[in-house]
């Protein structure tokens, strides 16, 4: 009785091992989106892709994690109509051939236990690329609606969209800088 009374309160003492935890991106808040550059610095053209889907995998207390999105490019909307149709041409991002982008993380980088980083690869036109994304914010919290832990954030990245083969306006002075902007919820997986 002696010796089950100990193994009991030493494993009530044992620090509790926390476990990946997954959740499921929804559609219906996030919505990667995009700033690109019009006649070198005459203006900003901004975007974003209606579609997208994914997941997340975090261990806080490991300070790991994986994700994975995967954007429908056909559902981008600039505001512009016929702009979009540009967007989706041959053109441009040639949804036809590449009808998705998509985003897989390699590494998770922590602060405490949230996210602030995470290094991955990103293919956008049939090119994958590194690509880094920083988290501005990251937060979860019991959704008082759906009654389950959400995970939302707001990240950022950069790159140079001529190195995906996306070189529309180049040859007028547009600039390739791109801003990749992605506002994503994730709601936990059962």
């Amino acid at each position: 009785m002696k010796k089950l009374l100990i193994t009991c309160l030493a494993l009530a003492a044992s620090p509790v091992i926390a476990a990946p935890v997954t959740y499921n991106l929804d559609p219906s808040h996030t919505y990667p989106s995009f700033e690109v550059d019009h006649f070198n610095g005459a203006s900003v053209w901004r975007g974003k892709f209606l579609k997208s889907s994914g997941k997340v995998v975090i261990d806080r207390a490991a300070k790991t994690g994986s994700l994975e999105v995967e954007i429908d490019t056909a559902t981008v909307s600039s505001g512009d109509a016929d702009l979009d149709k540009e967007i989706v041409s041959d053109k441009m991002l040639d949804v036809a051939k590449f009808p998705k982008a998509v985003y897989k993380s390699k590494k998770f980088t922590f602060k405490g236990d949230v996210p602030t980083k995470i290094e991955g690869e990103f293919t956008l036109h049939g090119v994958t690329r590194p690509l880094t994304l920083t988290l501005n914010s990251f937060k979860c919290y019991e959704n008082p609606i759906l009654k389950r832990e959400v995970c939302g954030a707001d990240a950022h990245a950069e790159f140079n969209r001529a190195d995906y083969g996306v070189s529309f306006g180049k040859e007028w002075g547009f600039q390739m800088f791109t801003r990749l902007q992605i506002q994503v919820e994730g709601v936990k997986a059962d």
